[in-house]
């Protein structure tokens, strides 16, 4: 058994991840972040799911962090959440000229995310950070596993002395797609209903931004009931 920091976003990908931590019989201490993120109610089911599993949480506040993340829907208030498919929508290059490209991306995020998650194993005496990417998300930045363990190689020098002699960097639903981590969560008896995708960060999910069309995707194919209410339908069923 060892004693994980698990940064825990409140999605199905981390609260699965944890749960699946402890279902392997480690010592979780769960850190959320607040990085500025327009959906910041995630947090509340990280929080939850700290409760359930009955783990220690800490929430690093660096929402601050907003300005200089600016270009992207998930940071910046003036650039909308597209519909997923929709095309239309531009993010900003480094001098806020609109450019084409995914604007629900924010460059370097997880290199801030896990900073914070390391500084918190050196106080904890952690040996290892849990990151929660799954197949899916590995891409040729800070989503891949060249970063993930070019990171662990750096941190391992910036704690050197002050951390875990084995400090390491674990990413255990690398492998798996998010209907086998849908799957997976099922067989965990993870509330589903407790986790948070949706970009907007509105009061029910939206059902039409890219997060949530992957979210109810995944339950589809991997043969899993969705629990999510989104916001579409209830409007349907109010109108009836």
């Amino acid at each position: 058994m060892s004693k994980i920091i698990a940064v825990v976003s409140g999605g199905i990908d981390s609260v699965t991840m944890a749960y699946h931590l402890r279902a392997q019989g480690h010592e979780l201490h769960l850190l959320g972040i607040d990085y500025g993120q327009r959906h910041r109610r995630e947090l509340a089911c990280a929080r939850l799911a700290a409760r359930r599993l009955g783990a220690p949480y800490e929430e690093a506040d660096l929402s601050g962090a907003r300005g200089v993340l600016r270009g992207s829907s998930l940071t910046d208030m003036s650039v909308e959440v597209p519909v997923e498919g929709g095309g239309a929508v531009t993010g900003t290059d480094g001098d806020g000229v609109a450019v084409p490209g995914r604007p629900n991306i924010v460059p370097n995020r997880n290199a801030l995310l896990l900073s914070a998650a390391f500084a918190l194993a050196v106080v904890e005496r952690a040996e290892a950070v849990a990151f929660g990417i799954m197949a899916e998300d590995i891409g040729p930045s800070d989503t891949s596993l060249e970063f993930l363990d070019a990171f662990l190689a750096m941190e391992r020098i910036a704690t050197r002395g002050h951390a875990h002699p084995d400090l390491n960097l674990l990413a255990p639903l690398a492998h798996l797609r998010k209907r086998e981590v849908i799957a997976l969560g099922d067989r965990l008896s993870v509330p589903f209903e407790d986790t948070w995708t949706c970009f907007r960060g509105e009061e029910l999910h939206c059902g039409r931004c890219a997060s949530c069309t992957e979210r109810r995707g995944a339950f589809v194919t991997a043969g899993v009931q969705d629990p999510t209410v989104y916001a579409a339908e209830a409007a349907a069923v109010e109108e009836v």
